[in-house]
């Protein structure tokens, strides 16, 4: 069994006897001597063969990651290495031998890397081997050993819940998992250990944490992949504050066993209706300034036809600020600014330049000399500032600047810190779905209503707020979670609300809505996505990055090939025709 790891030894254990295994990283032949950098998950040290050696024709054949064993002295290096922990010593090697070889390599395993992301993804087990990718499992290990350690010694108890379970409606596309022994039915894989967790505060756990798989079938992204990792909490007996502070500690515990970073708490909290006013999004990003700026009302007597056909609409006129870019920022490249924004639906982007006094830009001949003097006392201009505007309905209008807003956060740099955190709380209950036109459950049926708004659930979805609150990290939703309904004449007002009957209620919850006639407690809780965390903890926008062994953007596992074609036999067996 291997003892010892590379980055054991330093300069203190000179002439000490070891005993080495790992890979060969790069291997060197000068003026007769073989240099071998050996690398193990600590890190790199190097071995000496020399050419009198009994092994150094085999030394001299080792190809890059070949697995070897090697025994020898720590000697002191003539040419030290200040980069690596071990650059001090090297390892006179008296015994070397060849575990296993390996065959020429796709790519080079170097942090420098230039392969593309699917060969890496096809070859993830070498992929691994680099230093950036390792770093990034060891922090995800470090995160969730704090996350179980807080947890643990703050009175919650670690609870599995089953994997395969009842298909439910909850947001998205379950993955259906048929049954071999009751042919046409199906198991769902679980979106969220929800209604599980809400079941074992029934059941009295009080205090329950699962570093929990869950599985959608949606479309994914840089920062989503169909089968990710969430920290779930549940607790009994709590209102929302005893949710949020029990997670911001938690959150804050890890920032500082992981980076050393202190998390100032308590956390800001922001109410939804705030944060899509000022910032066009229910996860600002407040790493920088730049608030959305609401011009309606200087433009309320305009004469400009753009303007005066959205406000005629009952629409907005709303701008970014864009502090000492008006020269930086050409015709051009106000035009992919522009085609951004679109992107989002926003019918155009106009804009105005404030350079040496004058206004120019897309619009200045449309609006009066009038209009321009309070433009610039509202948004107290100054010289080189770049106003960008949006004029559209209210929803339309903030989720385009937001955006924008985002985007140019990051094209410019403009962030003052590197991580922000603070809560969004009240979000509405429902959101108004295009597609299905109708009100539908901003979170999930089981989400608590504020208690001013009970009476509002079935008449006035629109103004119907909830118990619930997301945590925010850099503009990244890093998890959320609400107080839920513990009454059941609640929660059948909610059903109905959501256009469930009562019939359909009892299908599709039946078994939960039976443990509430059985003495439900107060609960509440909250989901903090593991894989979304160490990405940010890590400092990379991809969470592929930070999962062992991720999907593709369609799904796909390039390594093992899956999803796959399957044998007619086993189809047969689960009663599906192929």
């Amino acid at each position: 069994m291997k003892k010892y790891n590379n980055a054991d030894f330093n300069i203190k254990n000179l002439n000490e006897e070891v005993e080495l295994f790992g890979w060969v990283s790069k291997k060197r032949n000068l003026g007769g001597l073989v240099f071998i950098d050996l690398r193990d998950r600590s890190g790199i040290i190097q071995l000496t063969v020399r050419p009198e050696s009994d092994y150094y024709e085999l030394a001299s054949s080792l190809k890059s990651e070949s697995v070897i064993k090697a025994t020898g002295k720590v000697i002191e290096r003539e040419n030290k290495n200040k980069n690596i922990p071990t650059g001090e010593i090297e390892v006179e090697v008296v015994n070397l031998e060849l575990l296993n070889s390996s065959e020429d390599l796709p790519f080079e395993i170097t942090d420098d890397i230039t392969a593309l992301e699917d060969t890496r993804l096809k070859y993830r087990y070498l992929d691994l081997r680099r230093n950036e990718l390792k770093e990034k499992l060891i922090t995800r290990h470090k995160i969730t050993m704090a996350v179980r350690n807080f947890l643990s010694d703050n009175g919650f108890l670690e609870v599995e819940t089953p994997i395969l379970c009842k298909s439910t409606p909850e947001g998205a596309r379950d993955y259906l998992v048929p049954s071999r022994v009751n042919k046409g039915k199906f198991y769902a894989l679980p979106q969220s250990p929800q209604l599980f967790k809400q079941l074992l505060m029934i059941g009295g756990v009080e205090k329950y944490f699962q570093i929990a798989k869950c599985f959608r079938d949606e479309d994914l992204r840089a920062d989503r992949q169909p089968e990710f990792t969430q920290v779930d909490l549940e607790m009994s007996f709590v209102e929302e504050n005893d949710v949020m502070d029990i997670t911001e500690r938690l959150v804050a515990n890890v920032f500082k066993e992981v980076k050393d970073i202190d998390v100032k708490l308590p956390l800001e909290k922001m109410k939804y209706d705030d944060a899509i006013r000022d910032y066009g999004s229910d996860k600002p990003d407040l790493r920088f300034d730049m608030k959305i700026e609401d011009i309606t009302d200087i433009f309320k007597d305009t004469e400009f036809s753009m303007f005066r056909s959205v406000l005629d609409n009952k629409g907005v006129i709303n701008a970014l600020v864009v502090k000492n870019e008006a020269n930086n920022y050409s015709r051009k490249g106000i035009d992919k600014l522009t085609e951004l924004v679109k992107t989002y639906r926003a019918s155009g982007l106009a804009f105005l330049k404030y350079t040496e006094g004058e206004f120019s830009g897309s619009i200045k001949n449309g609006v009066s000399e009038n209009e321009l003097n309070n433009l610039k006392d509202q948004l107290a201009l100054e010289d080189n500032d770049l106003v960008l505007i949006v004029a559209d309905n209210y929803k339309t209008t903030k989720i385009a600047l937001g955006a924008l807003r985002n985007h140019l956060g990051k094209e410019l740099n403009l962030y003052k810190e590197d991580y922000h955190l603070l809560w969004v709380v009240d979000f509405p209950s429902f959101e108004y779905s295009e597609e299905e036109g109708r009100f539908v459950s901003s979170h999930h049926p089981f989400t608590s209503p504020k208690d001013s708004d009970v009476d509002k659930l079935i008449n006035d979805k629109e103004h119907c707020y909830s118990k619930a609150y997301d945590i925010v990290i850099n503009g990244y939703e890093a998890g959320g979670g609400s107080i839920r309904i513990h009454d059941a004449n609640v929660q059948a007002k909610m059903f109905e609300a959501l256009g469930f009957s009562k019939e359909e209620a009892k299908r599709r919850f039946g078994f939960f809505l039976e443990a509430f006639k059985y003495g439900t407690p107060p609960h509440g809780g909250l989901a903090l996505g593991l894989d979304r965390l160490v990405m940010l903890l890590t400092g990379t926008d991809n969470i592929r990055d930070v999962i062992a062994f991720p999907k593709t953007a369609s799904a796909s596992d390039l390594m093992s090939e899956a999803p796959t074609e399957v044998d007619k036999k086993q189809l047969e067996e689960l009663g599906i025709k192929n």
